[in-house]
């Protein structure tokens, strides 16, 4: 299957030139960047997969486009249909993208706490967005996993009520096939086989495990190591001290339901000041413009290439564009 997929990619997903039937072809196969600015030293090289380089700026196009295409072969999405999904944001842009070209109707739910230029383009791509208020106490721009939990209330509520299809990204075994099929074979393909480390943060966890999934069916050695923020490592088996964090669509002090423990070699946590000043550099060292999820990971990868041997290969993955957060302090004053 994954040789079959390499083949229709090269092929006809609009990487090997030529008209592509629609923006949908334009969404995997990713650069592949090396940090070797952030990294000059250092022991491993940190070489980075540029996912807001799909056509909704994030990683979570591959997902989208999973979930809906297998729903559609299962039958579970008929023509005229409504999708229904709870989102950060990314999941509900990539979802919004797919519906548009096949005729759906999407409905996003997501909380008021997410940055306003996720409402915003969700909007543009002809998504009804459901904002639904965060808990008493709650910050704009952290989102817990409380404030997730009235979130998933207003979906399930929606579902019923319209008869609706979710994709259900955090347990639809088809968020991590997607990775499985496209983000680690290409991360694989653009390594040559020389990876040695991946690291990625973990919301739904579909983007870890199924990369996981991929390059250790291709070599057991590479090391696997899920990302968590500070104060909510329960991968890490650690009590949840703080809840609520920058890092939007990830650490929501659960363990996500799909999670697969062997495909783990280990857990790195990240604060929001790590994540923030890790974003900038990348920036502005780098020239890649990405969010805080992102800095999170590239701090990861350093941190992992300064203890690696030396000739080690770290990857991870830029999340998501830095476009989303203007409205946020990532952004310099």
């Amino acid at each position: 299957m994954v040789e079959a997929f390499f083949s229709s990619a090269e092929q006809g997903r609009g990487r090997g030139g030529g008209i592509s039937p629609s923006i949908l072809d334009a969404i995997g196969w990713t650069p592949l960047v090396a940090l070797d600015r952030l990294g000059a030293g250092l022991p491993g090289r940190v070489v980075l997969k540029i996912e807001g380089a799909n056509p909704g700026a994030s990683i979570k196009d591959r997902a989208a486009l999973q979930c809906i295409e297998e729903a559609e072969r299962a039958g579970l999405l008929k023509p005229g249909g409504v999708v229904v999904e709870l989102t950060s944001g990314n999941m509900g842009a990539g979802l919004a993208i797919v519906c548009a070209i096949k005729g759906y109707r999407f409905i996003a739910v997501m909380s008021v706490g997410n940055s306003r230029e996720r409402v915003q383009m969700l909007r543009a791509l002809g998504a009804d967005v459901e904002l639904v208020p965060q808990m008493p106490g709650g910050v704009a721009g952290q989102v817990s996993g409380d404030d997730l939990a009235l979130v998933e209330e207003r979906a399930r509520a929606l579902v019923r009520t319209l008869g609706a299809f979710r994709p259900d990204q955090f347990n639809n075994p088809a968020n991590l096939r997607a990775h499985e099929l496209t983000t680690g074979p290409e991360i694989w393909a653009q390594t040559a086989g020389t990876v040695t480390h991946f690291c990625a943060i973990v919301g739904t966890g579909g983007t870890f495990l199924g990369t996981a999934r991929a390059l250790k069916a291709r070599n057991p050695a590479v090391r696997c190591y899920a990302v968590e923020p500070e104060g909510s490592q329960v991968i890490a088996g650690k009590a949840v001290t703080d809840p609520r964090h920058t890092l939007q669509g990830a650490g929501y002090a659960a363990v996500p339901p799909q999670w697969g423990a062997a495909l783990c070699d280990g857990t790195l946590a990240i604060g929001d000041d790590a994540a923030l000043e890790t974003a900038r550099l990348l920036a502005t060292r780098e020239g890649i413009f990405a969010g805080f999820t992102s800095g999170a990971n590239v701090a990861a990868a350093l941190r992992l290439a300064r203890d690696a041997p030396a000739g080690s290969i770290i990857a991870t993955v830029a999340c998501d564009s830095g476009l989303k957060y203007l409205s946020t302090n990532l952004v310099p004053d």
